[in-house]
């Protein structure tokens, strides 16, 4: 559904702006409703969600064990840490300070489609991890069945 990678502009009030291309599919199938919450795999990276995609996401993770360290963690950044975002009637969301603040997006930042969701990323962290290759040593049989 999500696709590309654009350059973003955070205002001073925390605020993007949709890219134009996105606008319609996000007003069509997520009601210009996105849920953000924190990428737990990756620092410096938020992740962006239609919210009836979240929904099922949310579900999966909120009933998982919580006996379990990983899990409660799991838990933690992803729902715990949610935030419900709308689109206004410029096409911008809010993002929260406490997320912008703790995976450090400051003014500039990229913003990836990512199939079933965005990922925004502050520019330094999008950077470096742009410039890591993948070795032969990171190649799993999925990936060397893949045809490039």
């Amino acid at each position: 559904m999500f696709q590309g990678e654009t350059a973003i502009t955070i205002d001073d009030k925390g605020r993007l702006a949709v890219p134009t291309a996105y606008r319609e599919l996000v007003a069509r199938e997520c009601d210009n409703r996105l849920v953000i919450t924190y990428n737990p795999f990756e620092s410096g990276s938020l992740y962006l969600y239609p919210h009836g995609a979240w929904e099922r996401l949310r579900d999966q993770v909120n009933a998982l064990p919580k006996a379990k360290a990983v899990n409660r963690s799991m838990q933690l950044k992803l729902v715990g840490a949610a935030a419900f975002v709308e689109l206004d009637g410029n096409g911008r969301i809010s993002i929260p300070a406490s997320h912008r603040s703790a995976v450090g997006i400051e003014k500039k930042a990229v913003l990836l489609g990512m199939g079933d969701k965005f990922e925004l990323w502050s520019e330094q962290a999008h950077h470096a991890q742009i410039r890591q290759t993948i070795s032969d040593d990171d190649l799993s049989e999925e990936l060397l069945g893949l045809q490039l």
